[in-house]
């Protein structure tokens, strides 16, 4: 330290300020008067590196006591820490879970109508990473009872109003009506207006099992017409239904779905004979029979150059519903309905553009989740972000409210447990010392003595070694008055016993 000064690196920060302001430490500079000189790039970085080590730097005391703040909030925190985590992982998964990957929908035969709208969907639900599987059915009917049965793996299904037969439903919802599905009556004749101008006929009426059959039934019982009385009702349905009024070897066909296509009502009244029924009492149907709807066909609307038909016939026809159980993830009927509307919401023979899919209830309840997207349509996240991201998202904003709730008296616990964290360290010594007070009272012997004045060694050197923060420094040192008071007063009583001696 007694040396000369050889420049910066060598000399000390008391040297290199006195250098400084002689302006002996940079060679543009004169020590005795003003600059005569500008600085070079050289000069400038010499002084940028000895002006580092005029920088203030913290002191290890207060670094020491900085990490042992941080360490108690850390300890502190940790367990709420911890239980909002499982609580996040507890909501997120169990009460809100993710959207599955893949889901399963029962549609129809393999050329079926439903078949293809259950195709289309899965085309549509696979841009946005779900897989739809689709498994084939014998139509409406099955799908409603695979739908009811617990054991069979399927989420959603398309079923054609009128099938439910009183069944309790309560545990499915519907996304919505898709399409119609007209009951078209073809008789041989002409001039019938009711469903009971048929009785003791002989009527195609559909295969066993199908929702055509059953609507039929319903249709002609509510006429008097029952299975087993003077009326023939044969399971014949769709082409061989037909075929067989054509042959005069059923009187009257009633055909339902596929079989209600525009080149079937062509070709059926192209020949002579037959005629379709013109529901004149359909207001009354749809009174009767709240899954159904009226229709009308308007003259010319199958052919213009022939005008067929020939004057506005009224129909009757239940809707398809998208029908799903009640579990059907919020974040999968958003996209089958979207679905939905991509592959039904074009104007056809018999409906007009966006008139489906529609949230009207017929035989199942809309659910919630379909009703918010009729009115409202995809939220702001969807709209905007792919469709996972977009649901992780929703999902966590969910929980930001009763988080919050639980949140804030947390932050306000915090700071109390810290406290109580900090000051347990002074305290627990508070004991020790009322220990040692008291044993000082009761004990006589000078060996005693000694050996709780030991304690007290043993207290000092620990506290020698306790790290607080400094907002508490003021309990620490009470303590350490506190020992010192207990230390004089051992001393004392021993410096009486001796002298007593």
């Amino acid at each position: 330290m007694g040396g000369s000064f050889t420049g910066p690196a060598g000399a000390t920060n008391a040297a290199r300020k006195a250098a400084f302001s002689r302006g002996s430490l940079f060679p543009g500079r004169s020590p005795e008067g003003p600059e005569t000189a500008t600085m070079d790039d050289g000069a400038q970085r010499r002084r940028a590196r000895i002006m580092k080590g005029f920088r203030p730097h913290t002191p290890r005391f207060l670094r020491a006591h900085a990490h042992t703040v941080w360490r108690d909030l850390a300890w502190t925190s940790l367990p709420f820490l911890v239980f909002f985590s499982v609580l996040v992982v507890l909501v997120v998964w169990l009460v809100d879970p993710a959207p599955p990957r893949s889901i399963t929908i029962s549609a129809g035969t393999r050329d079926s109508s439903f078949m293809l709208y259950a195709q289309e969907y899965r085309k549509i639900l696979a841009r946005n990473g779900v897989k739809l599987n689709v498994l084939e059915s014998d139509g409406s009917v099955q799908n409603l009872a695979r739908l009811l049965d617990p054991k069979q793996k399927v989420d959603l299904a398309l079923v054609q109003g009128g099938v439910a037969d009183g069944r309790d439903t309560s545990s499915l919802m519907s996304l919505g009506s898709v399409s119609y599905v007209p009951m078209i009556v073809f008789y041989r004749g002409r001039g019938m207006t009711q469903l009971s101008d048929l009785d003791g006929k002989r009527i195609a009426i559909g295969r066993e099992g199908s929702g055509t059959r059953m609507l039929a039934l319903s249709l002609l019982e509510a006429n008097g017409i029952m299975p087993g009385g003077d009326t023939t009702l044969l399971p014949l349905d769709g082409l061989d239904a037909a075929t067989a009024l054509v042959s005069n070897q059923v009187d009257a066909a009633l055909l339902s779905g596929d079989s209600t296509t525009r080149a079937m009502m062509l070709r059926m009244l192209g020949i002579p004979g037959i005629s379709v029924m013109n529901f004149a009492e359909a207001s009354a149907y749809t009174r009767r029979f709240p899954y159904l709807d009226e229709l009308d066909l308007p003259p010319g609307v199958l052919d213009l150059r022939r005008r067929l038909p020939p004057e506005t016939v009224h129909l009757i026809s239940p809707t398809v519903e998208l029908v799903a159980r009640s579990n059907l993830h919020p974040a999968i009927s958003d996209l089958l309905i979207e679905a939905a509307q991509e592959v039904h919401g074009m104007a056809g023979l018999l409906q007009t553009a966006g008139q489906f899919p529609n949230p009207t209830v017929h035989e199942y309840r809309i659910s919630e989740d379909a009703t918010r997207y009729y009115k409202s349509g995809k939220s702001f996240l969807y709209r905007t972000l792919p469709f996972w991201l977009a649901t992780v998202i929703d999902r966590l904003l969910l929980l930001l409210l009763p988080l919050a709730v639980l949140l804030f008296p947390t932050l306000r616990l915090i700071p109390a447990l810290f406290s109580w964290r900090v000051r347990s360290r002074i305290y627990r010594y508070y004991g020790l010392l009322i220990r040692i007070e008291r044993e000082a009272m009761r004990v006589a012997s000078a060996e005693e003595r000694g050996k709780l004045l030991m304690e007290l060694d043993k207290i000092e050197a620990s506290l020698n070694t306790l790290r607080m923060p400094l907002a508490y420094a003021d309990g620490f040192y009470v303590l350490r008055e506190h020992v010192r008071f207990v230390r004089e007063r051992l001393e004392g009583v021993r410096e009486r016993v001796h002298a007593h001696e």
